[in-house]
């Protein structure tokens, strides 16, 4: 049923806008030939927003990929930096969530590790919503951040680093073998707020797939059984994600595997002091409106980077799309 209506969505808005197109073009051949210049513009209009409207569909279109419809697990690391870089990392997971909320996702933190003194030093999140993982997938890599220091009495000039990873969370229809002998399971206590609500067992789970080093973790829940489940979900989800990027490598021979993603290897540069400016080393779109990206507005950086990689296009095939 899920594929069945985003069939029909995707079908309905092209025959929408095949439809308002012949419209459109009547109204303009009857303006042209009566002289209501009224009328022509009121068609050139309704010509520029269906543009637009077709570079959204084409754009949707593109999110064609096996597990593109998916929802997506989104998992923050901060770099070497300490409290600077754990900040960073903080204001990237309230980044993300704003576009996801902004979007009507539902945004489940699962896990989150606090900094030494402000931010964090790790954090997953789950992003439930059409599309999820066929947004976000781009997003994978390094966040470079160059602002005068809160943190630094100085004032001085700091960089910070931050890791983004996406994977896709599977469903029934994906079958994922895990051996249980490759699998290290850790019990800990989960972290939160003291008090009476200070968690007093080893509930939360941490996986570790021995083959691969992959570690996942989980202490959304007060549950150990509840945090188990979960975090073997999200490790059948990393390991699809490994082979997804595997498969794309050598295919397409890019070396975009998220594996392969270093601190040497920045995809996006927010640059907050001594000018204001964002931009995506990879497309190259960039904006002055730092404030806006950090509250969400990310569709312009996802569109392009996912343009660039599933046609080869460049910042200029997704211009309209702003």
């Amino acid at each position: 049923m899920r594929e069945r209506n985003k069939l029909d969505a995707g079908m309905g808005a092209i025959t929408a806008i095949e439809r308002e197109l012949r419209d459109s073009l009547e109204l303009a051949e009857m303006a042209e030939a009566e002289g209501d210049t009224g009328l022509v513009d009121e068609a050139h209009a309704t010509l520029v927003r269906l543009q637009e409207r077709a570079a959204k569909a084409e754009l949707e279109a593109l999110l064609s990929g096996e597990a593109d419809g998916n929802d997506a697990y989104v998992e923050f690391n901060s770099g070497a930096g300490g409290t600077e870089s754990q900040d960073w990392t903080e204001m990237l997971l309230r980044m993300y969530s704003r576009w996801a909320n902004v979007r009507g996702f539902k945004v489940d933190l699962l896990e989150e590790q606090g900094g030494d003194t402000a931010g964090i030093k790790s954090a997953t999140i789950l992003v439930q919503g059409e599309n999820a993982y066929g947004w976000l997938k781009t997003e994978a890599g390094v966040h470079r951040l160059v602002r005068i220091s809160p943190y630094d009495s100085n004032a001085r000039r700091h960089t910070s680093f931050a890791s983004v990873w996406v994977y896709p969370k599977i469903d029934d229809t994906i079958e994922i073998e895990i051996n249980e002998k490759d699998v290290r399971t850790d019990t800990y206590r989960s972290s939160g707020a003291g008090g009476q609500h200070v968690n007093k067992t080893d509930s939360a789970i941490r996986l570790t797939h021995v083959p691969t080093g992959i570690v996942v973790a989980c202490q959304a829940e007060r549950s150990q059984h509840k945090n188990r489940a979960a975090a073997w979900d999200m490790l059948r989800a990393r390991l699809y994600e490994a082979e997804l990027q595997k498969r794309e490598a050598e295919s397409q021979k890019l070396e975009d595997s998220k594996t392969e993603i270093g601190w040497g290897r920045q995809i996006r540069s927010y640059v907050l002091q001594p000018y204001q400016m964002v931009k995506d080393l990879r497309t190259g779109v960039e904006t002055s409106d730092t404030q806006g990206v950090l509250d969400g507005d990310l569709d312009r950086f996802m569109a392009a980077s996912l343009a660039a990689r599933l046609t080869g296009a460049g910042e200029q095939s997704v211009a309209d799309i702003d």
